[in-house]
């Protein structure tokens, strides 16, 4: 979890006395009410309209669009899509089947201003951190790492860490797993956290309801996949089954097997000018149970179970030199949450038409082993663990609103508890000199959040408004005992507001505003983290005021939804005061025993981000037996520190994205290009920064529809051999980089699935 301070502001309305003594009795006081409501209801057994059904109905006069996208990350309710006043794209099971996305990255391709960075695994024992996080985790708009939430169903899974020369990222997530992912570009404070300055992300898994149709009391899904990218394989089941009319449940597993992601170098020697990858080899299990219980039409229950284990063994032979033999390390990345959620509807009280319940715990572990055999000197091991552990409480209510004045809509407010423990320890054989094993760097820590939030969905008539607040105390308590040098704690309140506004021109034309507020805090490894390698001159040192990045964004925004047409267009623009950016070199230079350098979390005291995305899908109907289609996306973005005039180095070039595809009856085709613009140097923070350069790639798949229920999946992309980078992945190079194709992205490669229902 992120936090940060209350702006000046938002001082008024929430004086960080009378904010700290309150907010947690009020929230308790919601949650019993939620929770008492809920009970009255179970007994009461109302049945009324649904509050979701009735907000709908003050919509009726509003033209239905040509494709729904149903999203519950605006609202944690489930809505259309088109009726809300922000930037979402909904990429559902159906679509990552056709298009073969078998992780993050893969799901970020084709979205401009989305994007995953992954590095290539070129790290050894000790140095700077490359490539250690594989798919490190979104950045969105020119934001990433803990700046962009990311949850599976409404959960928030575990946050990325850098420190020393280790770095674990956020891709826990099995997409086997998944039945739709809603990504929302920008802030989005008030019912998920104020921390989502850059958007969020949410995996929402396969229900029983998702395959038990037309009546089926058990059915289930196959599937067998190559990727070429990475010479992976994998398999997955899911099986589901309806006990009786009140109870259902679901299990799934998949298993995954993978090489190094491929590149087009050419290097392929043993030492640190090596282009070609690293041998390397995958492993992915993952384990999923899910049981319904619906006792009524208006109660429903739903427990979940999952597991998510991903390992990957390395032969390091970029880290050998002539006083380095061998080099191996393993990394693994473990996740298991237990969550219980509860929903109940058609209520008949005075403070609530509907009540969402849950308790979910996660448990994280991350975990980087590397062995070095050295000439002439002692061996040498590192054995680095980052371990998070969560509880995390929701309840939230819903009530229909009418006014006489012809105003309807919805009241949603509720309270959110998270509590979190971070550990890392690192052990090993030979620590570096003036050290011994076991240590840390940095202390253990206990994370602490409760936060109220309420957001209203007002309409009248062609106008509606969507206003919100969150309200939200955090604290970060070190423990000091057995760390050096001394600690410290932070705690602080805020408020964060947002609104948003649309008007229905007309059946075809709508347009949206909104504005949001965000914060986010340091983290524990910011404010207190340390690390020195006297060998190599550095050190990385930690930085107790390190004040809180706070934020304000704007988006502007267009909608056409007309017989054939679909088209959105957004500007937005964002304020970022005190932003924080990590490991920034503060004093002396790398390497120089003279003047050894130093590395530090430090704050720029304004960022600006603005930019624009354009997204266009035209229907032209029937021809030659099948369906036509073409699509474009376009993204731009720009950012500058404005106390230098220098760019903000983790905001992507321009990306532009066609595809036509033909769909019959039986195969369906789609042609794509994806275009990046080269990087240049104005908008980069350093003078001497490898520019990654221009480059189009084609892909061109294909399904076909055997027979109901089974699918053929084949795809060639970067159908022309391409070689290209990507400027997520490459903005740590220098221009003097003699191993810029190690960074380069994969040549023509071929993936192929096989899908069958039953």
């Amino acid at each position: 979890m992120a936090y940060a301070t209350v702006s000046h502001a938002h001082a008024a309305l929430a004086p960080r006395s009378d904010f700290r003594a309150n907010i947690r009795p009020l929230a308790l006081a919601c949650a019993l009410a939620c929770a008492s409501i809920a009970a009255q209801a179970q007994v009461e057994g109302a049945v009324q309209t649904p509050a979701a059904v009735q907000v709908a109905a003050a919509h009726a006069d509003r033209s239905a669009p040509l494709m729904r996208d149903v999203v519950v990350s605006a609202s944690r309710d489930e809505q259309d899509a088109d009726s809300l006043p922000m930037s979402i794209d909904v990429i559902d099971a159906k679509k990552m089947e056709e298009e073969q996305i078998s992780d993050i990255r893969e799901l970020a391709a084709k979205l401009p201003n989305v994007q995953v960075p992954r590095s290539p695994a070129r790290f050894g024992l000790a140095g700077a951190s490359t490539g250690r996080d594989q798919n490190s985790g979104f950045n969105i708009r020119g934001l990433d790492g803990n700046r962009v939430l990311m949850l599976v169903d409404g959960v928030r899974l575990p946050r990325s860490y850098v420190f020393s020369a280790n770095a674990f990222g956020r891709d826990s997530v099995d997409l086997g797993l998944v039945q739709r992912v809603e990504i929302l570009r920008g802030s989005v404070p008030a019912l998920y956290g104020s921390d989502g300055m850059g958007g969020l992300v949410n995996f929402i898994t396969m229900q029983p309801v998702d395959l038990l149709k037309d009546g089926k009391t058990i059915a289930g899904r196959a599937s067998v996949s190559y990727d070429g990218a990475d010479n992976g394989k994998r398999v997955g089941a899911t099986i589901a089954g309806r006990a009786s009319p009140e109870w259902s449940w679901l299990l799934s597993a998949g298993m995954g097997r993978a090489s190094a992601l491929e590149n087009m170098g050419t290097n392929n020697i043993v030492g640190a000018n090596r282009t070609t990858p690293n041998p390397e080899k995958d492993k992915s299990h993952s384990l999923f149970g899910r049981l319904v219980y619906t006792p009524s039409a208006v109660q429903k229950h739903v427990f979940t179970l999952e597991n998510v284990d991903k390992r990957a063994d390395y032969n390091l032979l970029t880290a050998r030199s002539v006083s380095v033999a061998d080099s191996q390390a393993q990394t693994t990345m473990k996740r298991w949450r237990a969550s219980w959620q509860g929903q109940w509807q058609q209520l008949d009280t005075a403070l609530a038409d509907e009540i969402k319940l849950m308790a979910s715990y996660q448990s994280s572990d991350s975990r980087e082993f590397v062995t070095e055999t050295r000439i002439g000197l002692p061996y040498r091991e590192r054995d680095v663990t980052y371990d998070e552990d969560a509880l995390q409480l929701h309840a939230q209510a819903g009530k229909l609103l009418r006014f006489d004045s012809g105003v309807s809509g919805k009241l949603t407010y509720g309270v959110d508890y998270l509590r979190g423990k971070v550990i890392n320890t690192q052990n090993g054989i030979s620590p570096p000199a003036g050290e011994s094993f076991p240590l840390k760097r940095f202390p253990d820590t206990t994370e602490t959040s409760t936060a109220l939030f309420a957001q209203a969905e007002l309409a009248y008539g062609a106008f509606s408004l969507t206003p919100g607040v969150r309200a939200e105390h955090y604290s970060i308590k070190p423990k000091q005992a057995g760390f050096a040098p001394a600690v410290v704690s932070n705690s602080d309140s805020a408020v964060s507001p947002k609104l948003g506004a649309m008007f229905q021109m007309n059946e075809a034309w709508s347009v949206y505003g909104n504005y949001a507020a965000g914060f986010r805090a340091p983290n524990a490894g910011q404010i207190n983290a340390f690390f020195e390698n006297p060998f190599a001159f550095y050190k990385s040192i930690p930085n107790a005021n390190l004040k809180a990045e706070k934020s304000n964004t704007f988006e502007l925004g267009l909608r056409g939804r007309m017989s054939a047409l679909r088209l959105d267009a957004a500007v937005f623009s964002g304020r970022y005061k005190d932003f924080i950016q990590d490991q920034v070199l503060v004093s002396g230079a790398y390497g120089n025993r003279n003047n050894p350098a130093i590395f530090q979390s430090v704050n720029l005291s304004r960022v600006h981000i603005s930019g624009f995305e354009l997204k266009a899908d035209y229907d032209w109907g029937q021809f030659a037996g099948g369906n036509w289609r073409t699509n474009a996306a376009y993204g731009y973005t720009k950012g500058t520190d404005k106390s230098t005039g220098k760019g903000v180095d983790t905001i992507s070039p321009q990306q532009l994205v066609l595809g036509v595809r033909y769909d019959s009856s039986k195969v369906g085709v789609q042609l794509s290009a994806s275009h990046w613009a080269g990087k240049k140097a104005k908008d980069v923070s350093v003078a001497n920064a490898w520019l990654s350069p221009s480059a189009t790639v084609l892909d061109l798949s294909a399904q076909w529809r055997i027979r109901p229920g089974t699918r053929l999946n084949v795809g060639i992309y970067n159908l022309s051999d391409k070689k290209h980078w990507r400027w997520a992945d490459v903005r740590s190079l220098t221009a003097t980089t003699q191993i810029a194709d190690a960074y380069s992205q994969a040549g023509r490669n071929v993936r192929v699935s096989l899908v069958q229902d039953f």
